[in-house]
């Protein structure tokens, strides 16, 4: 295109007496017609704060009412389950004061907070702050109350524990498929007394029926623990380490993981470890040669048009993260995974 007088006039003419907001692409004004239906889009910063600035809707604790949903949004403040740092607890509040995640995801094409009935319903409500297994045992009924109204969970850790109790509940009529992407296989054995901790949740899900391992795939895998994953190969997971990602490329990558996982339901577990230390170093068990914020969208945004049943979020720990880079990555690394569930629920 030439700039020309003519060319100039005519971007003047369509243009120049807008407000803002308007969108000529029908595309963009879907989306636009909804952020700007007040005549300006809010402002990033004020309010209450809630995950991705979704809608807050907070549920009674003995009696959850998620029935008029799509997606719940919960944090699990929980890190009973640790092996090395605690702190993860304070994860969720470290993601919801993250601001401007959205709304609009240009490669998916999708605003997930408007094209879904999606809400954050606050957290779960525990009894006790001490005890792991009644910890897991309120998690799995929290969750349970969602996949029985047929809402699709989406959580926020809290430590990678939670994860076996939310499979035992979205698992709980047949065994679902499961894309992990994280450093660590977390497929260890009991450990000082507990087999419940953060290092065990994928293990425990397939022991109890709710997890199917050969439609399990991992992807990053590294450090120092491989000794502990016999389950994980013994079983029929699929994994991917960090150093086969530049050998193989992402497009390949995706294409093994949607191969594993095929036509049924599937679970996306989401640890913020998976990062390399210099995108995510607030988290309690980093590796270094992790991938990048960008390899790990390419992987998710790869996803697209597979059945998610739920996902999570884990493992940041903001004590850790002095510039907020890691919760940042964390509610975008979010964003990617509840827009993942555009395509699905339509599908449904």
């Amino acid at each position: 295109m030439t700039w020309t007088e003519e060319e100039h006039a005519r971007i003047v003419a369509k243009y120049g007496g807008e407000t803002g907001g308007e969108m000529h692409d029908p595309r963009y004004r879907r989306v636009a017609e909804r952020i700007f239906s007040r005549g300006s889009r809010p402002a990033p910063y004020v309010g209450v704060p809630t995950f991705l600035s979704a809608p807050y809707r907070p549920m009674a604790a003995g009696a959850p009412d998620f029935s008029d949903l799509d997606v719940a949004i919960t944090g699990i403040p929980f890190d009973l389950g640790v092996t090395n740092r605690s702190g993860t607890r304070f994860g969720p509040r470290a993601l919801r004061s993250i601001e401007r995640i959205g709304p609009y995801n240009h490669v998916l094409d999708c605003a997930p907070i408007h094209d879904l009935r999606v809400a954050d319903v606050g957290d779960v409500p525990f009894s006790s702050r001490y005890m792991l297994e009644q910890g897991h045992r309120e998690i799995e009924g929290w969750i349970a109350a969602m996949v029985a109204a047929g809402v699709t969970p989406l959580s926020v850790g809290g430590d990678h524990s939670i994860t076996h109790p939310i499979l035992r509940a979205v698992g709980r009529s047949r065994p679902v498929g499961l894309v992990h992407i994280d450093a660590h296989s977390d497929t260890g054995g009991p450990f000082d007394g507990t087999r419940f901790h953060h290092g065990a949740p994928f293990r425990n899900a397939v022991l109890d029926g709710v997890l199917d391992p050969t439609r399990t795939i991992q992807i990053g895998l590294r450090g120092s623990s491989e000794y502990l994953y016999e389950f994980a190969t013994d079983s029929g997971m699929t994994a991917i380490h960090a150093e086969d990602i530049d050998r193989l490329g992402l497009p390949a990558v995706i294409a093994r993981a949607r191969e594993v996982v095929g036509d049924g339901p599937v679970y996306v577990s989401f640890d913020i470890d998976s990062l390399d230390p210099a995108f995510a170093p607030g988290t309690g068990t980093p590796e270094i040669g992790g991938l990048t914020t960008r390899e790990a969208q390419a992987i998710l945004r790869g996803l697209n048009g597979l059945d998610i049943v739920g996902g999570d979020l884990v493992e940041v720990a903001p004590q850790y993260d002095a510039t907020a880079n890691t919760a940042h990555a964390g509610a975008q690394m979010l964003f990617e995974i509840l827009s993942l569930m555009v395509a699905a629920r339509g599908a449904r």
